[in-house]
């Protein structure tokens, strides 16, 4: 055994003896333990690697559970109808004067000692509220009450009974309305995160092996994992993007390795009669917990920490059933890794790499595209640069390739193919960050157009950041690979008074891992429903969440997508599972297209019809037109993102989704439709300044004419790092409105239409100013016109 080992098995050991033995005399349990310690000097040592997690742990445990947040516990309508009993207790005593039931209720609850004995039974100030809000209510209408609380309302009316009586029966209706009472330490069971190795009992049963290549970017580290995955009898490798997937099953299947395919929307099996291979390269949300493997790849273990998507990285880690587990990132990981493999008794081994090739940070900035050269990657954080930049770049008679995040994957293949290829004329590429993982580039020099990206933090806000250091070295890294033709890279920044704030988050060290993601699962939430069955799935995942316990290594992933998908659809009748599966489906909140076609596809679903391809064609209006301007190429790319989501459905719910492949050949054929369009981005870009100009720069512009035709403004140095360089459509109020879902283009014309219709009022209003005399009776007239 270990020295790890023993030391993890020691610590619970001496835990356990801590807890069970509180009767005995303090001084027999120190000399036990240290009689125990004393040994090996050895185990002192590495008593210290465990003691943050021990302390993590045994504090977590320890302490009290926080209580509900009572917002998100939304009272259940009751009926007013007559009760069972009929007019029992009316025959039996007489009817009750509403007047006076009202002066006995508000009497009730203003009694101090009422809120007190609510409070020790879970009712807070604000349940105490409401749940007497719905009595009062529920008293003052129903037709009639059940007996005995009528016949106890009575006796208090006529002075007989006392105002404490009141209280049971308060309580019961309170029960009703807020189920929750009743079983909250059933919720909190249910919603206790603090063990979540204990979810994965298969991978529990097994002595795995941890082994960590750490690294930066182009150091061969995940060359050396997927050499080892090759040379295994099974193996499954779980990366972040499909295009890492990809890969990784071509090169494994190039090497003679037979391996399938598994991402969200696409199944690939090599053999030809559906049979699973040995290996299989998936993204990491689709890796299996059950299934045994010789040998797992887990790439980019530092977005173990990420607000979105990090529990699908606890979940491969802690779950995956190999004798081997190779985790490949960041150093800044390998303390962490190594507390969370103590909390499963499992041993980290540690491999660390150099960057094969070097990149230094230059003492200039590019300062205009006069100065680009071949091989250069002018990085940006928004497709309104990247139109923009693109642009002003073959204007100067260059051509470049274009990359970013809402491009389909065989799109930005393409793209890099045509920036890698040394016989193209094309040498300059303009991309976002989407290049920091995925796509093996040529790229001489990293070029930071900006250092400020929109980023949303752990309360789901989406906020302006200057980028991090482990973002600055993912990107940067990127250039002068060792696989490129550029044996050095090299790094600099646009902007001049950007360069010293990129060495500055450069010379820093990446912070260190400190906590990984969790999610709550679809079977916890059923359970939740089965002791809540009127709550909605947004309103279970809201008091979920509030109930939920983590120690000190976890925290709970943002869950405003899925709460925002789940509201969507929370009108149309589905059982828990299917809204559950539809509300995780990865689409992009941001296209309206998008939304309206998960609508539809789960209100379909719900009437028990197939979508068919006939249906599918019907509603993205197939076959589709070459785009003639941007705004054709963002459709474009939503439709993508649609017959994504009837894949990503497909392979959940398959009767309901059944013309797989069909729909996947026309999905290809969009691929090459967008294809051709980002060829043309800049004629796109052109088409679009002319039929969409923005009413508000035109205004400035009129009234400032030192602005350029090129439609470049003067950079914005009020954010340290941003810019709003770009043209007239790019950098507009109205195009960020279009943009971001918040005003169609129709209506943008619209508003068009109205303001030259006003501005044409007012040359007119201007031009009889200066020729018609100004007597009071014309200045009413005109004011009453220009009203």
């Amino acid at each position: 055994m270990s020295v790890n080992r023993c030391m993890y098995l020691f610590s619970r050991l001496q835990r356990q003896i801590s807890t069970r033995t509180g009767r005995m005399s303090s001084g027999l349990t120190e000399d036990r333990v240290c009689h125990v310690s004393a040994g090996s000097s050895l185990l002192l040592k590495h008593s210290r690697a465990v003691s943050s997690v021990c302390s993590r742990s045994i504090s977590s445990n320890s302490s009290s559970p926080n209580p509900p947040d009572t917002s998100l516990f939304i009272p259940v309508t009751l009926k007013t109808d007559s009760s069972e009993d009929g007019s029992v207790g009316m025959e039996l005593t007489q009817p009750l004067e509403k007047s006076e039931l009202l002066k006995v209720l508000n009497r009730f609850y203003k009694k101090k000692e009422m809120q007190k004995l609510a409070a020790d039974n879970g009712l807070d100030a604000r349940l105490f509220h409401q749940a007497f809000i719905s009595f009062r209510k529920y008293i003052l209408e129903v037709t009639s009450l059940p007996a005995d609380l009528h016949i106890i309302l009575n006796d208090i009316c006529c002075g007989a009974g006392h105002i404490d009586d009141i209280y049971p029966y308060f309580m019961r209706h309170a029960k009703h309305i807020f189920p929750m009472l009743d079983c909250m330490d059933d919720l909190r069971k249910i919603s206790d995160l603090r063990v979540p190795a204990n979810w994965y009992p298969e991978a529990r049963a097994i002595q795995r092996k941890v082994i960590f290549h750490a690294g930066p970017t182009n150091s061969g580290k995940t060359y050396h994992a997927i050499q080892r995955y090759l040379a295994a009898k099974s193996g499954v490798y779980c990366g972040p993007l499909k295009l890492l997937a990809h890969e990784i099953f071509e090169k494994s299947n190039g090497a003679g390795v037979p391996c399938d395919l598994v991402t969200g929307e696409e199944r690939v099996f090599m053999d030809s009669e559906g049979r699973a291979a040995g290996h299989v390269a998936c993204t990491i949300e689709m890796c299996s917990v059950t299934t045994p493997y010789e040998v797992a790849v887990i790439d980019e273990i530092q977005m173990i920490r990420d607000p979105g998507r990090g529990w699908a990285w606890t979940r491969a880690l802690l779950g995956l059933c190999a004798e081997e587990i190779h985790v490949c990132g960041e150093t800044a990981a390998i303390e962490f890794i190594r507390e969370l493999m103590y909390t499963t008794g499992e041993e980290v081994e540690v491999h660390t790499y150099q960057r094969l090739t070097p990149f230094s940070v230059l003492d200039h900035a590019v300062e205009s595209l006069d100065n680009l050269r071949p091989g250069d990657c002018i990085v940006c954080f928004s497709k309104n640069d990247i139109y923009s930049i693109s642009r002003q770049i073959e204007a100067r008679g260059l051509q470049c390739a274009v990359i970013y995040g809402s491009l389909p994957p065989g799109t930005k293949l393409t793209q890099a193919k045509k920036f890698n290829d040394p016989d193209d004329p094309c040498k300059i590429l303009v991309a976002t960050d989407a290049i920091g993982m995925g796509l093996n580039l040529s790229i001489k020099r990293i070029i930071f157009n900006s250092l400020v990206k929109p980023n949303i933090n752990e309360k789901g806000e989406k906020q302006m950041e200057t980028i991090s250091t482990s973002q600055a070295l993912q990107i940067s890294g990127r250039a002068g690979r060792f696989s490129s033709k550029f044996k050095e890279g090299e790094v600099t920044t646009m902007h001049r008074d950007d360069l010293p704030v990129l060495k500055e988050i450069l010379s820093h060290t990446v912070e260190p891992i400190e906590t990984a993601g969790l999610h709550p699962t679809a079977e916890q939430i059923e359970m939740f429903a089965y002791h809540l069955p009127d709550a909605t799935l947004s309103n279970l995942i809201d008091i979920f969440v509030s109930l939920s316990q983590v120690d000190g290594m976890y925290f709970v992933c943002n869950i405003d997508d899925f709460k925002f998908l789940a509201d969507m659809i929370q009108h149309i009748p589905l059982n828990l599972r299917s809204r559950y599966v539809f509300c995780t489906a990865p689409i992009n909140k941001k296209q309206p297209f998008v939304c309206t076609s998960f609508l539809k596809f789960a209100r379909q679903f719900s009437r028990d019809e197939p979508l068919t391809f006939h249906w599918i064609c019907r509603h993205v209006s197939w076959p589709l037109a070459p785009p003639k301007n941007i705004k054709d190429l963002v459709h474009l790319e939503a439709v993508h993102d649609v017959l994504d989501l009837y894949l990503w459905l497909s392979y959940r719910f398959m009767d309901m989704f059944p013309d797989t492949t069909s729909v996947r050949e026309i999905q290809q054929e969009l691929d090459d439709i967008i294809q051709q369009g980002v060829r043309n981005i800049t004629h796109l870009i052109r088409a679009t300044d002319t039929t969409t100009i923005d009413p508000l720069q035109t205004q400035n512009n009129r009234h400032n004419p030192a602005v350029s035709n090129s439609g470049i403004t003067a950079s914005n140095r009020g954010q340290r790092g941003q810019r709003a360089s770009g043209q007239m459509m790019d950098s507009s109020l109205a195009s960020r409105l279009v943009r971001d879902g918040l005003l169609t283009p129709d209506l943008l014309q619209q508003l068009q239409r109205e303001w030259s219709k006003e501005q044409k009022q007012e040359l007119t209003y201007q031009s009889t100013l200066n020729t018609e005399p100004h007597s009071n009776n014309d200045k009413g007239k005109r004011k009453k016109k220009k009203k």
